[in-house]
């Protein structure tokens, strides 16, 4: 059982995520497709891991390569550049936080998602 609990958790953060992604694309980019956002949640989530295991333990330094890896993904994946690519991510944050605590209101997950960093 505990696996399908883990993999309910990380399906509904990686949703999460992905909807924070999706209304920063979308609103930054005029791109509407969800399945997108999605990839991207789950290739940042994984970038973000893999630098974070690497140079994550440098103070301030590590959180911040690992940040740049988030936004480089998202810039990578939709059109407009760097600023663009940050705003999308600000957005995401912002809508997935809103999300994870409106979750963790009715009890259904904890205050975290796969895909945004910081939540």
């Amino acid at each position: 059982m505990a696996v399908v609990d883990t993999l309910a958790v990380f399906v509904v953060s990686l949703l999460v995520g992905a909807l924070g992604i999706y209304l920063g694309a979308r609103l930054v980019t005029d791109e509407s497709d969800f399945t997108d956002a999605v990839v991207t949640a789950l290739i940042g989530s994984v970038v973000w891991a893999i630098v974070a295991f690497f140079v994550g333990w440098i103070p301030l330094l590590g959180p911040l390569l690992a940040l740049i890896a988030y936004v480089a993904v998202i810039n990578y994946r939709y059109p407009g550049g760097w600023r663009n690519a940050i705003v999308i991510a600000l957005i995401a944050w912002v809508a997935s936080v809103v999300v994870l605590f409106v979750l963790s209101l009715v009890g259904f997950t904890a205050f975290e998602a796969v895909g945004v960093p910081g939540t």
